[in-house]
Formats: C-alpha cells, structure tokens, sequence
C-alpha cells in the first residue's frame, strides 16, 4: 500500500513560493510608481520672441511635494501590509505540508490523498487571494497616480493662465525625451512651493 509520504511531492511549495510571496519592490516610491507626465513652468522670461516653453523636473517635484510623499508612504504601507499577510499564510501552508510528511509513514493511501487534496484546495485559495490582492494594489495605485496627475494638471492651468508658457514639459532624468534642458526654463521651484502651499489643489 503506498503511503502518503509517497503522495505528496516534495516540490508541492515550489509554484507556491514563486507565485504568492508577492513582491512589489518595483512599485516603490521613487521606483517603477508613474508619475504626473505633465510639467510646469517657470517665471523666468527666458525664451526669446512670443513662443515660450518651460519644464518641471518631476524627480525634483516627487522628492519635495509633501502631498506626495505622504500619500506614496501610506500606499507603501498598504502594500507592506499584503505581502506580510501572503507571507504569514504560506508559512503556515508550509508548516502544514511538512508536518503531513513528517506523518506520512502513519497514514493510510486513503488518508493520505484526502490530506494532499486538503493542502492543494488551501494552496488554490491562497494563490486566489493573492490575485485579489495583488489587483486591489493595483486599483489603489492607479487611482494615486490618477490623483497626482489631476492635482498637477489643475494646478499648472492655474499657473499658466497668463498664457505665458505654450509648452510646459515634464522632465526626467532616467526616461526623457528631452536631450537638453536650459536651468533658465526650470519652473520646478516655483510650482513645488506652489503645490506645497496648495496641496495641489488650484482652487485653494
């Protein structure tokens, strides 16, 4: 008669551990999180003639908009939040498996399928919440960046409704297709202090 211990493979965590142990290191701050796209400009009178264009350097912004950092660290935290609760389940999943191991020998062919049935429906469920987690992050930060972007875009209205600027570009120093920028164009000051003053909010 085989055993449970014949039953159970000994690679049953090997999917598990990849698949649950959510990681979002590259949704950090300051990492893969989409920024605002839009940009800003300055008051410096810099360009010549009627057509004049200005940028905001959004490493710069992302760094001192307060707004920002205190709503990136609450995210951060949620998301800390999840990968401890995935983290703490599959430990205990994995507690379980080796302890029906360590049992195996006493168990009959019978019991032994039931408890690996067992320990596969408990595996699904958990890959299945992760899922649901993983997307609940997601909708959470897609809502934050959609935030941001509308925070900044009503405020850069408000600040160019002189019509003084009829460009004003985002600027980012690892993904930009600006290939040279001019200091003299550099609104990121004035619309940071701005923002700060505001929370962003243009109406304020």
């Amino acid at each position: 008669m085989r055993t449970c211990k014949q039953l159970v493979s000994k690679g049953f965590f090997a999917a598990l551990a990849a698949g649950l142990l959510m990681s979002c290191q590259g949704n950090k701050a300051g990492n893969n999180t989409p920024a605002p796209t839009t940009a800003a400009s300055n008051g410096t009178q810099a360009a010549a003639g009627s057509f004049k264009i200005a940028y905001v350097d959004l490493d710069s912004l992302e760094a001192h908009f307060e707004y920002f950092k205190e709503k990136r660290a609450l995210l951060e935290q949620k998301q800390q939040q999840m990968d401890n609760q995935l983290k703490g389940k599959a430990r205990a999943l994995q507690s379980e498996y080796e302890d029906l191991q360590r049992r195996a020998s006493t168990l009959t062919q019978e019991q032994g399928e039931a408890a690996q049935r067992s320990l596969m429906g408990k595996q699904q469920q958990l890959e299945q919440e992760a899922q649901n987690l993983r997307a609940a992050y997601t909708e959470q930060e897609t809502k934050f960046n959609e935030e941001l972007q509308k925070r900044l875009d009503d405020f850069l209205k408000a600040f160019n409704s002189d019509k003084r600027y009829a460009y004003i570009f985002s600027y980012r120093s690892t993904a930009s297709n600006i290939l040279y920028k001019d200091p003299a164009y550099d609104v990121t000051p004035e619309v940071i202090k701005g923002m700060n003053e505001h929370g962003g909010d243009s109406s304020k």
